[in-house]
């Protein structure tokens, strides 16, 4: 038994491993992982801010925050969802597919839990440093984290709802990834879905006032409860129940990795 677990997590971290280094010669894809976010960050920070006001207001949530703090944490989500769906885990997926890797690993002894986690783990580890980026371009901008729960708590809270978004959406990739023939089409799939995420989860502008059928698509994106707990560990503000956010953040990320595996045993 701790044989076969020892081997389940080297299998693991050779696909993981694998997954970092073409992220590193990749040296286009590096570039665009690290300057995407800085230019989200300073062309919707500073562009928008004049326009949107000095403070913002969370539905739900008595206190104000300046536009540049609301943002950090929707781009956080925002780099969760775009780079583990399409970018890193799903596209990887894909081209491992048209090129033919994916059929060598697949008869190879390897369990394709392990495969689906190292390639899930590989696309967060992405994520990681992208958000390192963003944090310490924030900082220079100004933004800290600020809420009531002190740096530590707060940092940790961060931390553990990026793995946890990160994860689920790289499944979700993962997922379609399984099903899609083409890369073509993966694409088309990928941009017909994560744009409303990302517009209706609150990462861009705060989601109020809507017609009411918009405000059902928001209330069952897992996205938005996720950039709600990162925000309340950026701001303090939230505009849902700390709870309930938290709670649809594990579930998404639970759901995600059960529908996940079993797509991917029926793939050949």
């Amino acid at each position: 038994m701790p044989n076969a677990r020892t081997n389940f997590l080297g299998d693991i971290y050779s696909i993981w491993w694998r997954e970092m280094i073409r992220f590193a010669r990749a040296r286009s894809r590096l570039l665009t992982s690290l300057i995407q976010p800085m230019a989200w960050l300073i062309i919707f920070g500073i562009g928008f801010s004049s326009s949107l006001g000095s403070s913002l207001q969370l539905a739900g949530s008595t206190g104000t925050t300046n536009y540049l703090d609301f943002l950090v944490p929707g781009v956080l989500g925002m780099v969760a969802l775009f780079t583990n769906m399409s970018l890193s885990s799903g596209m990887s997926f894909m081209f491992d597919k048209e090129f033919g890797f994916l059929k060598e690993i697949l008869v190879a002894p390897v369990s394709r839990s392990s495969i689906l986690l190292g390639k899930a783990l590989g696309g967060t580890t992405t994520t990681f440093i992208q958000g390192i980026v963003i944090v310490v371009v924030a900082a220079l901008l100004g933004v800290r984290l600020s809420g009531p729960l002190g740096l530590p708590a707060a940092f940790a809270l961060v931390v553990v709802t990026m793995f946890f978004i990160t994860m689920s959406f790289s499944e979700l990739g993962m997922s379609f990834a399984s099903r899609v023939e083409s890369i073509e089409g993966f694409q088309v799939v990928v941009v017909f879905l994560a744009l409303p995420l990302s517009f209706l989860s609150g990462a861009l502008f705060p989601v109020t006032s809507l017609p009411g059928w918009m405000e059902v698509l928001v209330d069952i994106n897992p996205l938005t409860y996720a950039v709600d707990v990162l925000r309340y560990g950026f701001t303090g503000l939230h505009a849902c129940p700390l709870t309930l956010d938290f709670g649809v953040v594990v579930g998404f990320f639970i759901l995600m990795t059960i529908i996940s595996t079993l797509l991917f045993r029926d793939v050949h």
